[in-house]
């Protein structure tokens, strides 16, 4: 039991959150390319971004695992994202870390994404099987570099007021 769920319960609830994070990220992502102020998208893609990384860490796991590490590091990209926008105001440098954080942390959530999806859907498990397989590199290789050419994208639009 966590939280007082089943794990099967407590996992539905963990991926409906990741993937409302991931699609809140999408938009908020489409508005900053319009450079627009972080808005009430930027906070659903942030709070729900937040909300998977910390139903991460509640699962039942004894030893350290690719998953924690995964978590640790979004955290750390999510709490300097959070103070660039709250503290820094997105004034100056502060402006491209959002930019830079913000984006990591939505990466992560997506290659988790792409992880899972390999694990759990049976027709891309068949293409690869344990994850180490060349189909499932060339998928989080497209993902990788999609996230690079949006982050240039988003660093050259983005500019609020």
């Amino acid at each position: 039991m966590v939280l007082g769920m089943s794990i099967a319960t407590f996992t539905v609830v963990h991926v409906v959150i990741s993937l409302i994070a991931i699609a809140a990220g999408v938009v908020a992502c489409m508005r900053m390319l319009e450079s627009r102020r972080p808005d009430t998208w930027n906070s659903v893609f942030l709070l729900f971004t937040v909300l998977t990384t910390v139903t991460g860490f509640r699962f039942p796991i004894t030893v350290f695992t690719p998953a924690l590490g995964v978590g640790i590091v979004s955290s750390v990209a999510l709490a300097i994202a959070l103070l660039a926008l709250h503290v820094g105001r997105l004034a100056g440098a502060w402006r491209w870390i959002y930019v830079a954080s913000a984006l990591f942390a939505f990466y992560l959530n997506v290659f988790v994404l792409v992880v899972q999806s390999f694990q759990k859907i049976g027709f891309l498990n068949r293409f690869a099987p344990t994850g180490a397989e060349p189909p499932f590199a060339v998928v989080q290789g497209i993902v990788l570099l999609g996230f690079i050419l949006l982050g240039f994208m988003v660093f050259k639009r983005f500019r609020p007021a």
